[in-house]
């Protein structure tokens, strides 16, 4: 929440009313869910299909954890909740050792510590081993499996263009010396609405086969949308992701291909001495932008404390590696968490059929610029990208309509 200094104590008595005194009213209830099944069946599904492929390589490279859905559930699981189901909830998590009092701006100490009572009036947590307890405060329980080889999840959708991201897990997190070596490293290949980056150079600038292409080594929700890296998503288990913004079907096996070529190289021959320090130089200066508000530093300072970062917190940690990061450092990193081998394609797409097969077959997949002129080494790189070998067997691409995506 978020108040003028004036309206404060209206603001304390309606904000701390929504989690200490919920109404839980069967109309609000029935709203809710109508609501998130909507923005499934409806959204999701029909009228974002950059962010259901990130969706769906989510749900391919989590498959049986508790990860391996959107937030707000599947259409089946919406279906089937009840008012009672919440109420359980809420009682099971909405406990004093659960809740955080956080505040950022102009306030003073007396309204933390107003903050802070209120949290004794939530329920307390069950006994440990008690069946109340053992039901509703354990904690996730994420094992990945590991991704022998590469996969390919078409999620067939009639008449839409082609949206594509695949990825694999990594075991590094924020707060980890790794990290901000592999953040270097993936700045460098896909800084995020960039368009310095090596893979918009690649496809976007070059070739202008589409809107944009990034990589990521954290969860990056509606980035369509956003600038900066979001706040509050943070995980327990993250992943490397690229990111290919939607172009033509015809252009999509070409893009794939692209797109792990260019991986391909940078795990193989990591950075040059001028790409490392370039991209440090600039990440020096382009990380002061990740919290310009109060609510934005309040939101990395929640994720401080969920990944157990002490001291001054993740950004300032972040500032202090990019003055002593080191190529080796940075080149160590790639090699250690980063691999072409063993991944998940995620593909949204009008030719699922047509894509199957010459994914399958390892066709050639050459690209006409329809009467534009390129430089001749372009085209040349062109001729090497279009015959380069996926290996993705038949037996390792499934095929999913849309309408089925998310449903249970």
């Amino acid at each position: 929440g978020r108040t003028h200094g004036d309206n404060l104590e209206t603001f304390f008595t309606l904000y701390t009313d929504a989690y200490l005194r919920p109404a839980f009213d069967q109309e609000d209830f029935e709203r809710l869910r109508s609501n998130q099944l909507n923005g499934l069946e409806k959204s999701l599904r029909y009228a974002s299909d950059e962010e259901l492929g990130k969706a769906a390589l989510y749900s391919a490279v989590f498959t049986g954890t508790r990860y391996a859905h959107p937030a707000i559930g599947t259409v089946q699981g919406l279906a089937s909740i009840t008012l009672d189901d919440v109420k359980t909830f809420y009682a099971n998590h909405y406990t004093q050792d659960s809740a955080v009092v956080a505040l950022a701006g102009n306030f003073s100490p007396e309204l933390v510590e107003r903050f802070q009572a209120t949290l004794d009036q939530l329920s307390t947590p069950e006994p440990e081993g008690s069946a109340d307890a053992d039901a509703g405060h354990d904690e996730p329980t994420i094992q990945v499996s590991p991704i022998e080889g590469r996969h390919l999840i078409l999620v067939d959708k009639p008449s839409a263009d082609a949206s594509i991201s695949f990825g694999f897990p990594i075991g590094v997190r924020r707060g980890d010396d790794d990290f901000y070596a592999l953040w270097l490293a993936n700045s460098w290949l896909g800084e995020h609405r960039n368009s310095s980056s090596h893979l918009y150079g690649v496809i976007r600038e070059a070739r202008g086969m589409n809107y944009g292409d990034y990589s990521y080594i954290e969860s990056f929700p509606n980035g369509g949308r956003r600038q900066m890296p979001p706040t509050n998503v943070a995980r327990d288990h993250q992943i490397f992701e690229i990111w290919i913004r939607t172009l033509p079907n015809e252009r999509a096996h070409f893009a794939l291909r692209a797109a792990i070529r260019e991986l391909e190289k940078l795990v193989d021959n990591g950075l040059t001495e001028e790409q490392f320090n370039l991209t440090r130089s600039f990440l020096s200066k382009y990380s002061l932008h990740y919290a310009p508000t109060s609510r934005t530093r309040l939101g990395y300072a929640i994720d401080d404390r969920f990944y157990g970062i002490d001291g001054e917190g993740h950004l300032a940690r972040f500032r202090q590696r990019m003055s002593e990061l080191t190529l080796e450092e940075v080149n160590a990193a790639i090699k250690k968490h980063l691999q072409y081998d063993n991944m998940k394609i995620a593909m949204i797409t009008g030719d699922a059929e047509g894509l199957s097969q010459a994914i399958a077959t390892d066709a050639p997949s050459p690209i006409d610029y329809a009467g534009i002129e390129k430089p001749e080494e372009l085209l040349e790189e062109d001729k090497e990208i279009s015959a380069l070998a996926l290996h993705i067997s038949e037996s390792n691409i499934s095929t999913i309509p849309v309408d089925e995506i998310f449903e249970k």
